[in-house]
């Protein structure tokens, strides 16, 4: 695509890709347990969210949480530890079940039954840019009506799927400067 920075950063501009942005901000609005994994309050949530019924479970096994049942009581009734490996099973279970959960109430909410949501793009920091290189970059909004893609791409843990939506379905809707759009400090869209 034009305008795709192929050198980012070249004359000290810092930003993040706008896809990377987006997704912490969907992460955001969909309310993953705060308290971490490595406390049995955090351990203890994640766990209970994963085997509260047969569909969950079915799910946790599907992302990759593959041990036993009698294992999981045992961490549930506090008789044994996780491993850290274990550990690290459960937090990416638990974020992709809950992803997949939340991915349809995130899409209508953002669609708005076809008004969209509005999107603030902050642009990248250019304050360690030297003046000659420096571009004319503002803040811009923009309202995003098609968040399907987006969101799926999302939910599926896809970074390729994600970028490609974002620009595609959001960030080529400012115009000729989307190009300028593709880092950013930070994406803000409140729904």
């Amino acid at each position: 695509m034009p305008e795709r920075n192929i050198d980012f950063g070249k004359f000290g501009a810092r930003g993040v890709r706008g896809f990377e942005a987006v997704a912490r901000q969907l992460d955001a609005l969909a309310g993953f347990v705060a308290t971490p994994i490595t406390q049995s309050r955090g351990l203890l949530a994640r766990l209970h969210y994963l085997t509260r019924s047969d569909r969950a479970r079915q799910a946790a096994r599907e992302a990759g949480l593959t041990v036993t049942d009698r294992t999981l009581k045992a961490w549930l009734d506090g008789r044994r530890s996780p491993s850290r490996r274990n550990l690290q099973a459960i937090e990416t279970a638990y974020r992709t079940v809950r992803r997949h959960n939340v991915a349809r109430y995130l899409t209508a909410r953002l669609n708005r039954e076809g008004r969209g949501t509005r999107v603030e793009f902050h642009p990248l920091n250019q304050s360690q840019v030297t003046r000659p290189h420096q571009r004319v970059v503002s803040f811009r909004t923009l309202n995003v009506r098609r968040w399907d893609r987006i969101v799926e791409a999302w939910a599926n843990d896809d970074s390729d799927a994600l970028d490609d939506a974002w620009i595609n379905d959001a960030t080529v809707d400012l115009g000729s400067e989307w190009g300028q759009y593709e880092y950013v400090t930070n994406i803000g869209f409140a729904a």
